[in-house]
């Protein structure tokens, strides 16, 4: 029996840029995104620091529709899709290749009004800034059962 293929993309972050929407000669609409996620990782002196990753996404039929209405730079969205290789030859006859998403799902995330407004919707990295906060708290006097009500 075969293996399963699993190709699933999940990220949060910020467009780049205001969303680009066009049509196939079929009638279908398609949407470019591109969005920035940030990393955190030590630097040399041991600091936190965000590194950003950009990624395009596509966003088919009337969910692009959507995107290109309701989304501008800045927009907070969180993206559920999967990753797609192309390869082409450009005018020069070079072979070029890019990996994108298609998304499956978009959610918008934040408000238009905090966008306008100089707002942005930072989500939390999943690495802690202060690891303090997940020390042992040291034990108090006494028996730790006596404030147990029961």
């Amino acid at each position: 029996m075969a293996a399963t293929n699993i190709n699933r993309v999940v990220l949060t972050g910020n467009l780049t840029r205001d969303p680009e929407l066009r049509t196939t000669t079929g009638g279908t609409s398609v949407c470019s995104l591109r969005i920035a996620c940030n990393t955190r990782r030590r630097d040399p002196s041991g600091e936190w620091v965000d590194k950003p990753n950009f990624f395009d996404v596509t966003v088919w039929g009337a969910q692009g529709e959507n995107c290109a209405t309701y989304l501008q730079k800045g927009r907070p969205v969180a993206i559920d899709g999967r990753l797609e290789w192309r390869e082409w030859e450009d005018k020069d006859g070079n072979k070029r290749q890019s990996v994108e998403i298609v998304a499956d799902s978009v959610q918008f995330l934040g408000s238009r009004e905090g966008v306008e407004n100089g707002g942005r919707f930072t989500p939390r990295s999943d690495l802690p800034a202060d690891t303090a906060d997940f020390e042992t708290a040291p034990a108090g006097p006494g028996n730790a059962d006596d404030d147990i009500p029961f």
